[in-house]
């Protein structure tokens, strides 16, 4: 079992730290430190959990942190909890900025500790279903769309809710980034609440994404088209489809879904597959996952190079959406 304190208790530190209180075999909540004494108060009231009154503090009474605070402190909590030697979780986006992820990666190797960053949606019960069935993806289509919500908006939404995509579309596609190009639109906020990105990758393979934090309806949904394969993955249902094409061999049956090629080509066949998915909770899930790479020592399932790499390619497309919006304001000038 291991010790573990919690660094931040609003809306999501809530959530964490009542799954962590259900994992009692894996982990023993030390406590947790909030500089709000608003959330505080909500947790020791509700569950009668010690309050740290210093960082410093916390840190020496634990083997592993959880960082689950407002984005713009995640680099400064990260870095003390590293050179204490503590193994950390910590929500998405890793950092603020690209060059303070470079930075923790360096202090976490010369801690020799684990890291595990919290992209939950790898743990999304739907799209682990579909992992085996995404061999080569040729062409992606994602939406995330959400309702507007305050909370979110201290973040440009590619930072809030792209990067999730993101790092699904880089763990899956194995080459490197060829080219971005991004639009975006402010609304509500200061920055792009309606963002569309399309990336293209060295193996030829295009995603495009969008994200919006003030639609009318939530949607969280992806779709991968490969050789002889379409598969759609719903983050919000939980839902897996796929459609896949076989040959035949010798005659088909004739119940069978069948495409004639023309002359001198294989018949192919037609699968269709609506896997059932279990019902887990993909936050408890990824915390789990953090307790069994530091006892077992191995690779967090989305490591600290994994939320690298998703903060570059987010900064990249935040750096395109710059330079649109500067080209449109000269234009109208």
């Amino acid at each position: 079992m291991l010790k573990i304190g919690v660094f931040g208790s609003g809306h999501l530190g809530k959530i964490h730290i009542r799954l962590l209180l259900e994992l009692t075999e894996q982990f023993e909540v030390v406590g947790f430190y909030d500089p709000s004494d608003e959330n505080a108060a909500e947790v020791i009231e509700k569950f009668q959990l010690k309050r740290f009154q210093s960082m410093q503090e916390l840190l020496d009474a634990v083997e592993c942190v959880d960082i689950v605070t407002p984005t713009l402190t995640h680099a400064e909590l990260a870095s003390l909890a590293l050179r204490n030697s503590k193994h950390v979780f910590i929500e998405k986006p890793v950092t603020e900025t690209v060059d303070e992820a470079r930075s923790l990666m360096g202090l976490a190797r010369e801690a020799n500790v684990k890291v595990q960053v919290g992209h939950v949606e790898r743990f999304n019960p739907a799209f682990q279903a579909a992992v085996p069935f995404l061999t080569k993806p040729m062409f992606i289509e994602t939406h995330r769309l959400a309702q507007f919500n305050p909370r979110g908006t201290d973040v440009p939404v590619v930072l809030d809710l792209m990067i999730h995509d993101l790092d699904i579309i880089l763990s899956v596609v194995k080459s490197g980034v060829k080219r971005i190009s991004a639009s975006g639109v402010a609304v509500v906020s200061d920055t792009p609440d309606i963002t569309n990105a399309r990336i293209e990758f060295d193996n030829g393979c295009v995603a495009n994404l969008t994200a919006s934090r003030i639609s009318m309806k939530n949607m969280r949904k992806s779709r991968f088209f490969q050789k002889d394969a379409y598969i759609s993955v719903d983050f919000l249902t939980k839902e897996l489809e796929v459609v896949r094409m076989e040959t035949v061999e010798g005659e088909p049956n004739p119940l069978d879904i069948v495409f004639d090629m023309g002359e001198g080509k294989p018949i192919k066949k037609i699968f269709f597959d609506k896997p059932d998915i279990g019902e887990i909770n993909a936050i408890k899930e990824e915390l789990n996952s953090f307790h069994d790479s530091i006892v077992n020592d191995t690779t967090p399932l989305v490591s600290l190079e994994d939320g690298f790499r998703a903060l570059d390619v987010a900064q990249q497309i935040l750096d395109k959406l710059k330079s649109t919006s500067s080209i449109l304001v000269d234009n109208n000038q």
